[in-house]
């Protein structure tokens, strides 16, 4: 058997688990018919046996995932010719994962919920949930029959969010009310839309990726990555959207020179989470690098108000009052798996607010003269820009937003491509700890008491992975080093 037959066989293999990562979806779903009153949360054979004896299967399944996956990478010249091939091969392997159901999430009963009170019963979802929606509507008989036929508003009722508003931008919730619509009410239609779009977008950012790089190797580590495909197909993520909205900034910026264009797509990444415009003036910056200070300051005025327009109008369609923007504040009270829960675990004497205003204040002073250092620097390159970003990016996940979810490392895709090599193989592993140190939960289920293994988990595979890396990279200097010495002599 030849070697480039060899290798095809990895692609058969990376279907062949992520077949079995499904099988308990599958057999959820033939037996129950339905996702309504779906309520396994981190159980992954999706049944009531050992939480030791799934848990072990997950660590397994999830490990031959990995392998195959790294692999693939490894071997991508003999396995992909061109981006056509990857793009497809994409498509077939996140198609397995849109028939797995979400197991560690039930964010998307949420967005279905919020999307269906406002696109069915013209409710504002900023100023009511989908609890008080319900408890209001199931007084008469009349209101309590209909209810009753949607089941959409069902699941999502039965969900830890059911009773609190829209904590996302406007351009999330305008795109939960345009899906939902299109699931008559049926849960189970609406899970499906939502993941054949994710699916789509993925599928998408995995092309933009490549025309922002030229590199067939970038493709390859977003659009077959597991981590990925776990967080934005089966758990259904909104991140993905920001990412696509972001890549668009990017590439608006880079390859066609549109900056106006460019800036819109960056506010509808904002409208949907609020952390994105912290790459706005690191990006408009970048772009007129080459003006004097002075000129680059009022440029950036400029674009900076075209951005805030386009982040406003949305907001117009829901605004009553300023209280439409307590969202941001209602996720700092979620911190089941934050930093700060071991933190104030071994510090009695120090409390959470304490840690998290110092840490916004520093944070911000930090960034703004990072900003303002770049504004009258005169030799500015957009990997330089972009990996300072990363370096804000990475403190505010893992630092400074109490409530740390894997799915939060998305955010760094879009700019991944521009760090060094041995930050990109960091990033990749990063995204994969993750997935692994949520072992922690499905092993014990989910709850505030487990926050503190999950992250002493987290943090210690990324530190081993961290040290690995960083040895590999003094070993090949030092190769490198020695050959260039030994051709000296010659």
């Amino acid at each position: 058997m030849g070697k480039s037959k060899k290798t095809g066989i990895l692609k058969y293999l990376y279907i062949i688990v992520s077949l079995v990562f499904i099988l308990p979806s599958l057999r959820y779903l033939v037996e129950h018919k339905t996702v309504l009153g779906f309520d396994k949360w981190f159980l992954f054979l999706l049944n009531d046996s050992s939480r030791e004896t799934q848990t072990i299967q997950y660590i397994f399944i999830l490990a031959l995932i990995t392998i195959v996956y790294i692999l693939i990478i490894k071997y991508r010249q003999k396995l992909f010719d061109n981006i056509k091939k990857i793009l497809i091969f994409t498509g077939i392997i996140g198609l397995i994962y849109v028939f797995s159901i979400p197991f560690t999430s039930s964010d998307i009963f949420y967005y279905m919920g919020v999307g269906r009170i406002d696109s069915a019963y013209g409710q504002n979802p900023y100023y009511t949930t989908i609890r008080e929606f319900v408890d209001e509507n199931s007084k008469s008989e009349e209101q309590r029959e209909k209810l009753e036929k949607d089941t959409v508003l069902i699941e999502a009722n039965q969900g830890d969010w059911a009773d609190t508003t829209v904590v996302y931008g406007p351009v999330w919730q305008l795109v939960c009310k345009t899906l939902t619509i299109f699931s008559f009410g049926n849960v189970d239609i609406g899970l499906l839309i939502f993941k054949i779009v994710n699916l789509i977008i993925h599928i998408f950012n995995c092309y933009l990726i490549y025309k922002l790089t030229g590199k067939k190797v970038f493709a390859i580590i977003y659009g077959l990555n597991p981590f990925i495909l776990i967080e934005a197909i089966t758990c259904v993520h909104n991140d993905i959207f920001v990412i696509l909205f972001t890549l668009l900034s990017l590439y608006f910026m880079l390859k066609k020179r549109k900056l106006a264009i460019s800036m819109g797509f960056l506010a509808l990444a904002t409208g949907i989470k609020y952390f994105s415009i912290m790459l706005l003036p690191f990006m408009l910056i970048y772009y007129f690098r080459k003006e004097k200070p002075l000129i680059r300051f009022v440029n950036c005025l400029k674009y900076g108000v075209i951005f805030v327009i386009v982040l406003i109008i949305p907001y117009l369609l829901y605004i009553k009052d300023f209280s439409i923007l307590s969202g941001m504040l209602t996720q700092q009270t979620k911190i089941a798996k934050s930093i700060y829960i071991p933190i104030t675990e071994f510090f009695k004497n120090v409390t959470l607010s304490d840690i998290s205003t110092f840490l916004l204040y520093a944070f911000a002073i930090v960034y703004f003269f990072t900003c303002l250092t770049l504004l009258f620097k005169k030799k500015i390159t957009f990997s330089n820009v972009t990996r300072k970003y990363m370096i804000f990016l990475l403190i505010f996940v893992f630092g400074l937003i109490t409530q740390f979810e894997p799915w939060y490392l998305m955010w760094l895709i879009p700019v991944f491509m521009w760090q060094s090599s041995s930050n990109i193989k960091l990033i990749i592993l990063i995204g994969i700890i993750v997935e692994f140190a949520n072992s922690v939960f499905l092993l014990n289920g989910e709850g505030f008491e487990n926050g503190t293994p999950f992250v002493l988990v987290m943090y210690t595979l990324i530190l081993a992975s961290a040290l690995v890396i960083e040895k590999q990279k003094n070993k090949r200097k030092i190769e490198c080093f020695t050959k260039r010495l030994k051709e000296e002599k010659n």
